[in-house]
Formats: structure tokens, C-alpha cells, sequence
């Protein structure tokens, strides 16, 4: 996997996503390569490096981010009673990205991805 997939590969074009939400600054879209029956990503366009590096000046971005966060949520309650808002740091991140998963459902297993 490549450093920031979110960047080099979504953000690029080079891979395409199935989008949810799309605003000038965020991009919310299918997961590539779901965990969860219903899986979705939710990125800032600018690139962050995670959770962490957030700083002042990235206040209204924040804000929108947690908006799209919010109607995705919102949209996944509404059809399936519940979600998962998680984000993931350290060893954990596996794209050096800030990003989202709104998720629903038990996790897939890894052998029926594969």
C-alpha cells in the first residue's frame, strides 16, 4: 500500500470511487475495500496527515469535514438503524491520511475479500 492512497490514488483520479458526498474540501465515498456490509470513507481534500496533525487553521475545514461525517451518519442510521464513526492513528492508520469510516454491520471476513 502506498503512503497516502487518498492522495496518490483517489484524490489523483488514478483509482475511482463509487462518491456519497462531494464538497469543495471533502470527499465521501464507498471504501474500495470494505470491511463492513456498508463502508464508507470520508476525507479532506487537503492533505493531513491524521487526527493529530490538525492545528488551528484547520478549524473550518474540521467543520466541514464533521458535516459530511454528520449526513453520511445521518443517511446510514436512516436506512439501517445504526453506524460506527471511527478514525484510526499510529500503527493503526494504515494511509498517512486523515480519514473517516462511517460503518454498518459486523465486520466482513477477510477471506471472502480476497
Amino acid at each position: 500500500m502506498t503512503e497516502d492512497f487518498y492522495c496518490e490514488e483517489v484524490l489523483s483520479g488514478n483509482t475511482a470511487v463509487n462518491k456519497v458526498v462531494e464538497t469543495e474540501n471533502v470527499l465521501a465515498y464507498h471504501h474500495t475495500r470494505p470491511f463492513y456490509p456498508v463502508h464508507i470513507v470520508v476525507i479532506p481534500k487537503r492533505h493531513i496527515v491524521s487526527l493529530l496533525a490538525l492545528e488551528k487553521i484547520d478549524n473550518d475545514l474540521l467543520l466541514e469535514l464533521f458535516d459530511v461525517i454528520k449526513k453520511v451518519a445521518t443517511d446510514v442510521i436512516a436506512e439501517h438503524g445504526a453506524c460506527r464513526v471511527l478514525t484510526n492513528l499510529g500503527k493503526y492508520q494504515d494511509s498517512k491520511h486523515l480519514h473517516w469510516h462511517v460503518a454498518y454491520g459486523e465486520p466482513i471476513s477477510r477471506e471472502v475479500l480476497n
